[in-house]
């Protein structure tokens, strides 16, 4: 019987991965598709109109009707919507709204609708079956597959129903996965973080777990506490990790030591706004952008973004190497949308992208412009050259001086699992690294405007402390890698050791 599912599996994998094939020998041309049928199937709502969808022939007259728009522009229509209005968005209503939290805005409200739940629903799946694909392996198949995400309870308003995107894909999981799916719906709907792990750890105590699935530090809360319990034979037959939401390198180290083996890892990339893209090669960089799943993408530098310049591009146009902000237009009723994220393409045949961070998200008060995907690969570093390090969580925040005497620097607050040697050392490593990778950083402390990073130890569980007191313990919540004050630093200082 197991060989016959083995079959089966590799025969469905194979037969999607040779269907999406077809899109991305000609990726241009299905964007193309996207993009017209986009602007004909919103031509008559209320942002169609006001944006004169009737004269967009080419990607020049979408660009001189629409403008970008983050979220609080977006959001006089997400109102209209909210208030009853069809038609506004996209055609109709839509089925779901993703409540999610902003930076400005307090929580933004995502819509999703009957034509976008499906770029979701596939994307994830088709994440699972290309894994198949490229490997052979159906292990993870075989026993229960945890999911740790938010509560799948959703409540109304205006007749559209309202939770997080984590617990609106649950009410579409497949029939054929729900035997396997982990945890149960009561369990799952549990808002307290901590009272549903321990809960977790109770209800698949005696199951055979080949999967988990979550963000990187919310899946280390959950090892910890099955450590806690002396119950690590669950993680025996763990097959997969299927990851996303941030990088997983910085918690590689402490997650395998967690589990004691070499674990394959799946990343992806799903947002509230749309699944973006998957890791369909299991040891090559990048993620497969996903070209016809109903979003047609702009891009555009950051410094661009920031100058407000309308040097929108197509992916026809984008080039390797250059960090690039993410525009939307999607089946969800999204305009010239500001993802937040910025990303990096390492290829064009096929589109493969790397995220480098969040376009609000970067370190750059004394001129440096630091950004995520800067410290994380300085950290990473850093772990290879001092193989007795593991790292928990950690963040990176601007000391600026008050006093002419004193020097200001950037200020690494770190959770340790297993400290370095010599702290000392460890952070000369992260700075050295850091300023071969930023230009600008390297001349600063060249020429004695900043002095080199200093490292702040915190408690092993700060960063959970830090969320709890937030309220954004688990689900998609994360704490920023950077940020342009002391904010979040500050706050963190509490848990210093």
């Amino acid at each position: 019987m197991q060989k016959i599912k083995k079959w089966l599996a590799y025969c469905i994998a194979y037969g999607i991965v040779k269907y999406q094939r077809k899109y991305l020998k000609n990726p241009l041309k299905y964007q193309q598709k996207i993009f017209q049928n986009l602007i004909y199937q919103a031509s008559k709502t209320s942002f169609g109109k006001d944006h004169n969808f009737h004269q967009i022939h080419n990607y020049q007259d979408f660009k001189n009707h629409v403008p970008l728009y983050d979220y609080e522009a977006l959001s006089p229509y997400i109102k209209k919507i909210q208030e009853g209005k069809k038609n506004v968005l996209w055609k109709g209503k839509p089925l779901y709204f993703a409540k999610t939290s902003g930076t400005t805005s307090g929580n933004k409200y995502i819509p999703i609708t009957k034509a976008s739940i499906q770029n979701h629903i596939s994307c994830a799946r088709n994440a699972l079956l290309y894994y198949i694909y490229a490997s052979g392996n159906t292990n993870f198949l075989k026993g229960k597959m945890l999911f740790l995400s938010g509560s799948p309870y959703l409540q109304q308003q205006g007749g559209i129903y309202v939770g997080r995107l984590s617990g609106i894909v649950q009410h579409h999981v497949p029939g054929y996965l729900r035997k396997n799916y982990a945890p149960s719906y009561m369990t799952n709907c549990i808002e307290d973080w901590e009272e549903k792990l321990e809960k977790i750890s109770q209800e698949l105590a005696n199951d055979k777990m080949t999967l988990i699935a979550g963000i990187p530090p919310w899946i280390q809360m959950f090892f910890d506490k099955i450590h806690s319990k002396n119950n690590t034979k669950m993680f025996d037959h763990l097959a997969l990790l299927l990851h996303g939401g941030t990088n997983f390198k910085p918690y590689e180290k402490n997650l395998l030591l967690s589990l004691k083996k070499k674990v394959p890892t799946i990343e992806t990339y799903p947002a509230s706004e749309g699944f973006i893209a998957f890791q369909d090669q299991p040891h090559q960089e990048g993620l497969l952008l996903q070209i016809n799943s109903g979003i047609f993408y702009e891009f555009i530098t950051p410094e661009n973004l920031m100058k407000k310049n309308n040097c929108r591009i197509t992916i026809k146009e984008v080039k390797l190497g250059i960090n690039y902000a993410i525009i939307l237009n999607s089946n969800a009723g999204l305009w010239g949308y500001i993802l937040g994220d910025t990303v990096k393409f390492v290829s064009k045949n096929p589109y493969r992208i790397v995220v480098t961070g969040r376009t609000k998200h970067f370190l750059s008060a004394f001129g440096e412009h630091v950004i995520v995907e800067e410290v994380e690969k300085a950290i990473t570093y850093a772990l290879k050259k001092h193989p007795e390090v593991v790292v928990i969580d950690f963040t990176v925040a601007p000391y600026i001086s008050k006093f002419q005497q004193k020097e200001s620097y950037h200020e690494w607050l770190i959770a340790f699992e297993q400290k370095p040697n010599n702290i000392n050392d460890f952070a000369q490593t992260l700075s050295l690294c850091l300023q071969k990778l930023n230009s600008y950083y390297h001349d600063l402390i060249i020429n004695k405007i900043l002095a080199p990073a200093q490292i702040v130890c915190l408690q092993k569980d700060a960063f959970v402390l830090y969320m709890k007191k937030k309220g954004k313990l688990g689900g998609q919540n994360k704490v920023p890698r950077l940020a342009n004050d002391r904010s979040i630093a500050d706050e963190l200082l509490l848990y210093r050791l």
